[in-house]
């Protein structure tokens, strides 16, 4: 009898693991870096993720009023 491993494959991303080193560094005195830094893996990934999706949806909007534009002439 075999066994089914269905269990799911999880862990931290590396901007999530870089996040906790920077804070506990902070916290412990190792680095003298503004707050902004130590929380930068975070907010930059959030940052970009935002800025993915923008421009994803500009893409799309853009080729969708094609669509329908080229639509309206056939």
């Amino acid at each position: 009898m075999s066994k089914n491993n269905t269990s799911p494959a999880g862990g931290l991303s590396l901007p999530a693991v870089l996040g906790i080193v920077f804070i506990i560094l902070k916290l412990c005195h190792v680095i003298d870096w503004s707050w902004w830094w130590v929380l930068a893996p975070f907010w930059i990934t959030i940052v970009v993720v935002v800025l993915l999706v923008v421009i994803l949806g500009v893409i799309a909007a853009v080729c969708d009023k094609d669509e329908i534009h080229d639509d309206y002439y056939d």
